[in-house]
């Protein structure tokens, strides 16, 4: 009875000895997830950006790429599927366990005895039952090892197939990467375009204030009446608005880059123009080659591909047996000292009927492989669609800007002839109102084709997946 207490103290102490060192380590990994998370993310843009800085385009970019958020869970959900390789490939090792086991039981036995005797001088026999109940426990505990031997390539086809999964979530991430980029460069150029139009809403009030003093001068001699002083306050205050609405619009264009990078508080700082137009020179030919050679959420899609075969495969294997080895050492008994010795052996597993299980696996596998290559096919079509609707802005854009500056050009000088012909007595407060509103457009207006080229350019990049 000594020995049994001792195995049963010895098993409880390693099952207690187990359960805390597990409570141990979930606790110290819920602490430094505790400790880190939501840290890592903004320090490194944060530290490459300093207050007055002045950032190119590509700077921002690259901070960019480091800093959102975005592009960290999708290095993350990368990282994961490299993960999933590991584990499809644990399968190829052996597999190492110590088990343990306590077995306690009792039986009850009966055995039966007679008894002769006599009564009323007749010779007779009585049976007696008799029962008893004895109790035991079993310890056994040692080392065992499984290897798998051959599975008829099922757990090739597992490795495989998390092999196209990873390069799928690769190319998944590069994909984001590119949204981001897009976003970047679409938030940088709204920036310039912003402080381009804010500079020429600040030049509309410089003239405005300059015809109003005009006006009251005239005014004031007698050679202009009233009301071309009214409409010239008028036109100031459209023109004062105009400022607010677009130093409200720079506020917003700067928060958008800020967010766009992942530093939504980032210090002030400046950026780079490169706003002015340069000829983009690519044919459409070439656009739509790049994009089928480049484009992520395209090699995503063919790899995607490529796992949904090997998961036919995978299923097939259903069909077929596995071969597996075993070995191990145990310890055993029921006191002390326990009983010990090797064991090895092999077995092998043959299918032969799972209520069609494997049929309806390899039916649904054959399913999501002719969906992924339909995906695939379809997504083709995006791009192509994507790059035509690209590279034809991109040509309007171009067009656009030429026409625009011209716009600006005339109107310059006929602001220049109506502010001449005020102050010279002979043009009208109207004349100058109009070629100031029209200055105003036109200024607008080339600014805005300067930032559609620019958009339009980085659209097409993102549609040929060219960072």
């Amino acid at each position: 009875m000594g020995g049994k207490k001792r195995v049963k103290t010895f098993c409880v102490c390693s099952v207690c000895l187990l359960f805390l060192i597990c409570l141990v380590a979930v606790s110290s990994a819920s602490l430094i997830w505790a400790q880190t998370d939501g840290r890592q993310l903004q320090e490194p843009g944060l530290k490459r950006i300093k207050p007055g800085s002045v950032l190119t385009l590509d700077k921002c970019v690259d901070i960019a790429l480091s800093t959102n958020p975005q592009t960290a869970a999708a290095r993350n959900t990368f990282l994961a599927s490299q993960s999933r390789i590991a584990e499809a490939q644990s399968s190829y090792y052996p597999q190492a366990q110590w088990q343990t086991d306590i077995t306690h039981f009792s039986s009850t036995s009966v055995a039966q005895s007679r008894l002769l005797g006599t009564r009323g001088g007749t010779l007779g026999n009585t049976t007696l039952g008799l029962s008893g109940t004895t109790s035991q426990s079993n310890f056994s505990t040692g080392p065992a090892i499984t290897q798998n031997i051959y599975d008829f390539g099922k757990t090739a086809s597992q490795v495989s197939a998390a092999r196209y999964n990873s390069e799928a979530s690769r190319q998944s991430m590069e994909n984001v990467d590119l949204q981001v980029i897009l976003s970047v460069k679409t938030s940088y150029y709204g920036v310039l375009q912003a402080q381009r139009s804010l500079k020429a809403e600040e030049v509309v009030v410089n003239q405005a204030n300059q015809h109003l003093k005009q006006a009251q001068g005239f005014f004031q001699i007698g050679t202009a009446p009233k009301i071309d002083v009214t409409n010239a306050e008028v036109t100031l205050s459209n023109a004062q608005l105009g400022l607010i609405q677009a130093k409200n619009a720079l506020q917003i264009a700067w928060q958008n880059l800020d967010n766009a990078m992942g530093i939504p508080d980032a210090p002030e700082y400046e950026i780079e123009d490169n706003l002015a137009y340069k000829p983009y020179l690519i044919t459409f030919e070439k656009a739509i080659q790049n994009a089928y050679t480049y484009r992520p959420d395209l090699k995503s899609a063919v790899a995607a591909e490529r796992s949904e075969e090997q998961s036919v495969r995978l299923a097939k294997t259903g069909y077929y047996p596995a071969l597996s080895g075993t070995a191990g050492y145990t310890w055993s008994g029921d006191s002390l000292p326990l009983d010990h010795g090797w064991n090895i052996g092999a077995s092998v597993v043959v299918p032969i009927f799972s209520g069609f299980l494997t049929k309806n696996q390899v039916d649904e596998s054959t399913a999501n492989l002719n969906t992924a290559k339909a995906n695939e096919e379809v997504l083709r079509q995006q791009i192509y669609l994507q790059n035509r609707q690209a590279f034809l802005n991109l040509q309007q854009a171009e067009s656009s800007i030429a026409t625009a500056q011209i716009g600006l050009r005339q109107a310059q000088e006929n602001l220049d002839l109506a502010n001449g012909r005020y102050a010279a007595g002979v043009g009208s407060n109207i004349e100058v109102t109009d070629a100031l509103t029209t200055f105003s457009t036109a200024q607008t207006t080339y600014i805005n084709a300067l930032y559609s080229h620019k958009l339009a350019e980085s659209n097409l990049e993102n549609a040929m997946g060219v960072k």
